[in-house]
């Protein structure tokens, strides 16, 4: 079964019961502690522990590859590679390529920067975007893996994770995401996770919240982090 991936915390809370009730429906010999455990791990990419606060915080962020051309200059001449319609108009001179780096990018950009794609590729093909919904692309894997001279290069078995997000963020028709609900998605995303935690309190696995996981892997990484500077003054 699919679980519904929520952008409100209201819509989310106000579905709960009838997402359990499917759940039941669906797998047989399964518990209330199953299902939580599922929406927690749904959730979870998109929340950090927060040390001095001791709570979750939002952490909406995805690392990608950034693909773009140096400045260079040579004897105080400038160069610069030109682009007409997305593609190169020059040929690059010898020795010129492009380069890329690992950049950490909002969820919101991620999601403009798959709808600037499937828009390109309904423009590439001669389809009306009027009439093609953009759900119905978001996992294509031309779309998702096609390279262009510069910009953001997508890893196609990253974006499998960002899927139940992009159903829920991204618009069926148009161009440019929604900030607003983006926003909002911003504010819930951390009670989401409160609720499900609570209701994994109240059945006795507590170490399966998002709360007790996050913090367990924030330690971890605290830890390591210190005794690699231990290890390098020594």
């Amino acid at each position: 079964m699919e679980l519904p991936f929520y952008i409100s915390y209201r819509e989310f809370e106000k579905d709960y019961y009838d997402n359990l009730e499917k759940w039941f429906e669906h797998y047989d010999n399964t518990n209330e502690i199953d299902f939580l455990k599922s929406q927690a791990e749904l959730y979870r990419p998109y929340l950090c522990y927060n040390f001095s606060e001791d709570k979750l915080q939002p952490d909406a962020v995805i690392k990608v590859k950034h693909c773009f051309f140096p400045y260079f200059e040579n004897f105080g001449i400038s160069f610069c590679v030109d682009f007409e319609n997305g593609k190169q108009s020059k040929p690059l001179p010898p020795g010129i390529n492009n380069i890329s780096e690992w950049k950490t990018i909002t969820m919101m950009e991620y999601a403009q920067h798959v709808l600037d794609k499937i828009n390109t590729y309904f423009y590439k093909k001669g389809l009306n975007k009027e009439k093609e919904n953009v759900l119905n692309y978001i996992n294509n894997h031309e779309i998702i893996t096609s390279k262009e001279q510069t910009g953001y290069c997508l890893h196609y078995e990253q974006h499998q994770k960002t899927i139940p997000f992009l159903k829920a963020f991204l618009p069926y028709y148009g161009c440019t995401v929604d900030i607003s609900l983006y926003r909002n998605f911003h504010f819930s995303i951390v009670r989401i996770a409160d609720f499900i935690d609570q209701k994994l309190k109240a059945v006795k696995a507590f170490e399966y919240s998002s709360y007790s996981v996050l913090r367990s892997e924030a330690t971890i990484k605290l830890h390591m982090k210190n005794h690699n500077f231990l290890t390098i003054c020594n």
